[in-house]
């Protein structure tokens, strides 16, 4: 079996970085962002094509990334004759924008105005149905060309979004060495390889040093080194590692999670957190590192037991339907070196909550 390491093209990172946007680009482009990103965005965008004498045509998202909004945007760019795409916002706008690159067959740039999950690295569109029900998932050949992130406006977002990319990067390290350990395939269908290896643990490290000063600047909304790295860590570190070393039972746990109402109003990585706690009691990790990933957590507010997650009275029943769920056939949670129960993940979800409320 063949090793695969899989990464976007560019990672463009810094203050300001989007007052570059059409250096980088070269070309005529198509520019889709929702209302909101359009207004803090456009005319830093618009200048820069203009300082190296390229057009863009600005497009509004509408919100969802849909097959009919993806199909409309698509004409829309055939129609003004662009030669790249480039989405600018959160995760629904920069999906679509990959989506609409794919079908073109053009090269794509993603500029992410938030730093809350590591999918804008990823070869991945999530398509939804016009009213916002899943539909299906869109693999796509090739990771986008570009990424842009404006550390500047990723600072002013609000900070809860930057601490759920940590919870999110927070399951990368682990969920990789559940992969190297049970020689399982990454998210590209190949074997992990040192290098997805690396990027996962130096994900792990920067969190650990650098998470609760971003938090401080974040709230603040100010670029610190700090948060650079933070930044780095939630999109590049986390994304490329995730891909090319694979996932393991933290996000099978998520998944588990989203069939409860308690959890909906929780962000991805807020329960991913969780799931990496349950997942270091289900691999018996020694003390000292669950602490340590679990005081992370404490200080900068991801959640470590059942009531943070928003569940006031706990029902073993829908635990157990949690962790039934969670491992699911083709969830990841198989991917750990030795065979999983549902008892095992009920009882691992139980023994963290114990742990997390002591805390």
């Amino acid at each position: 079996m063949e090793q695969i390491i899989q990464s976007p093209g560019k990672y463009i990172q810094g203050i300001g970085a989007i007052e570059k946007i059409g250096a980088h680009a070269g070309v005529k482009s198509f520019v889709l962002a929702d209302d909101f990103v359009m207004g803090i965005t456009k005319e830093k965008i618009e200048k820069s094509f203009k300082e190296v004498k390229e057009e863009v045509v600005f497009e509004i998202f509408k919100g969802e990334c849909s097959k009919n909004e993806v199909k409309r945007l698509e004409e829309a760019a055939k129609t003004e004759n662009c030669k790249m795409i480039i989405g600018v916002g959160g995760g629904k706008t920069l999906d679509a924008a990959k989506a609409v690159g794919y079908f073109l067959k053009l090269p794509v740039m993603i500029v992410p105005t938030i730093a809350s999950t590591d999918s804008p690295c990823t070869a991945l569109t999530v398509f939804y149905h016009d009213d916002g029900t899943f539909d299906e998932y869109l693999f796509l050949p090739h990771n986008p060309d570009i990424i842009l992130m404006d550390t500047d406006i990723i600072a002013k977002a609000p900070s809860r979004l930057l601490v759920a990319g940590m919870g999110d990067a927070l399951a990368t390290y682990f969920e990789v060495k559940s992969c190297v350990n049970s020689n399982s395939l990454n998210l590209v269908g190949g074997l992990p390889t040192r290098g997805g290896e690396a990027l996962a643990r130096l994900c792990f490290e920067t969190l650990m040093e650098d998470g609760e000063k971003a938090l401080m600047a974040a709230e603040k909304k100010v670029a610190t080194k700090a948060l650079n790295n933070i930044i780095e860590a939630n999109t590049y570190l986390s994304g490329v590692g995730a891909e090319s070393g694979g996932l393991g039972a933290a996000h099978s746990i998520h998944n588990g999670f989203t069939i409860l109402k308690e959890c909906h109003h929780l962000y991805h990585g807020e329960k991913v957190a969780f799931g990496t706690l349950a997942q270091l009691f289900l691999e018996n990790y020694p003390m000292d590192e669950i602490e340590e990933v679990a005081y992370f957590c404490k200080r900068v507010g991801l959640p470590v037991s059942l009531e943070e997650m928003g569940i006031k009275e706990v029902d073993e029943e829908k635990i157990m339907e949690v962790a039934k769920a969670s491992c699911a056939p083709g969830e990841t949670i198989h991917n750990t070196p030795f065979k999983v129960t549902p008892e095992d993940v009920f009882a691992a979800i139980m023994t963290a909550d114990n742990f997390g409320s002591s805390l």
